[in-house]
């Protein structure tokens, strides 16, 4: 009862000459029979060793916690590092020679047309006594 008639029946019907011409029932399938010599079973067990390896090695510098902090440290080093530099470079174009420079020029356009900094010399000295006579 709840069988399948023609699962069971299918199997007694069959002659041995069908049976072994189906997959996985040929003589010495199951362990490779004459069919692999043991030169290719060499070959492909230390490829599969090899490519065991690799995943080992994969799955240890994922999980290695210590050297992955350490890995990031140093990436934040080398970045500080060029970004210093860059400061710096920009630091050395405004030596104070360029400095004096960019002074002696406004000074110099304040000699030809002075309103505009008394305006603004005046504009500030405003500002400030009203700042602090508020308080």
């Amino acid at each position: 009862m709840g069988e399948d008639p023609g699962a069971s029946g299918a199997a007694l019907t069959k002659t041995p000459a069908q049976a072994a011409t189906e997959p996985g029932n040929a003589p010495g399938a199951a362990t490779g029979g004459d069919s692999r010599d043991p030169e290719r079973l060499r070959a492909e067990i230390e490829e599969t060793r090899r490519e065991l390896g690799e995943t080992v090695a994969a799955l240890s510098a994922k999980t290695d916690v210590k050297a992955q902090a350490k890995e990031r440290i140093e990436e934040a080093k080398a970045s500080v590092a060029g970004k210093k530099e860059a400061l710096l470079g920009r630091a050395r174009e405004m030596s104070p020679d360029s400095a004096r420079a960019a002074a002696s020029t406004s000074s110099e356009k304040v000699r030809q047309n002075p309103v505009p900094a008394v305006a603004a010399a005046g504009f500030l000295a405003g500002f400030l006594i009203g700042r602090l006579s508020a308080r």
